[in-house]
């Protein structure tokens, strides 16, 4: 069926003219229809010319065409190439858009698709689940070097030390204040049993202690930076005017 020029508009246009358009409309493709990118980053044209020298019937066309893809992938990339390997990286991905279906001369042999495709094995994540997340995993390792050391001052610094770095991680997941005794009964529990301070006589620090050397560290920062902006305004205030 041919169409009607007065309907469609080109009345303008002669019919040679037409029938060209009409062959470009049928010639477009969606990129739905077309055929899956392996390897997008070179887009669809060097994709076609690695199906082009598949379809090359002797291995010294094959080996003649794959040159050349070769040199224009390299082109494409022109800050690797002083890269160690970098030309045995492009004929393996060579390979890899041919769907390792292509039977050509390459200088560094062809990699096998298990190879190329294997997946690395997954990362062993520590799996630690605390019954107190907020004193972190840290604090249990503190705790056992605790425990191995022998008796006497520099063990009861450590646990004293220990317990208030505890304390103060409990204040900062809860901001109410929190008994000496819950601290004691939590040290003994990660301990195992070995650290006792339940029957001490020694308090721990309180929590405005604890808790201020977070706003000392803030205050002295906004201080300095209060005295800097001063400083800026007495120079400017100082500085002559030509």
């Amino acid at each position: 069926m041919q169409p009607n020029l007065e309907t469609t508009g080109f009345n303008d246009l002669d019919t040679t003219h037409f029938l060209h358009f009409i062959i470009l409309i049928d010639d477009l493709e969606y990129n739905t229809e077309r055929e899956h990118l392996i390897i997008p980053e070179y887009g669809r044209h060097l994709q076609k010319m690695i199906n082009h020298a598949k379809s090359r019937e002797t291995k010294e066309e094959r080996n003649k065409v794959a040159k050349a893809i070769i040199s224009v992938m390299g082109n494409l990339q022109p800050h690797l190439r002083d890269v160690p390997d970098f030309q045995h990286k492009l004929w393996d991905q060579l390979f890899i858009m041919a769907n390792f279906d292509i039977d050509v001369d390459a200088p560094y042999g062809m990699p096998s698709k298990e190879e190329i495709l294997a997946r690395p094995e997954p990362l062993k994540y520590p799996q630690n689940h605390p019954k107190y997340r907020f004193y972190g995993n840290n604090i249990k390792t503190m705790i056992d070097v605790a425990v191995s050391w022998e008796e006497g001052e520099l063990k009861e610094a450590l646990t004293f030390t220990i317990a208030n770095h505890m304390k103060k991680c409990f204040l900062n997941w809860n901001k109410d204040t929190v008994e000496d005794d819950v601290i004691y009964d939590h040290l003994f529990e990660l301990s195992g049993g070995n650290i006792n301070l339940k029957n001490t006589k020694e308090d721990l620090s309180d929590a405005s202690s604890l808790m201020r050397t977070k706003s000392k560290y803030g205050s002295k920062s906004n201080s300095s930076k209060k005295s800097n902006t001063t400083n800026k305004k007495k120079y400017s205030n100082n500085r002559k005017r030509y």
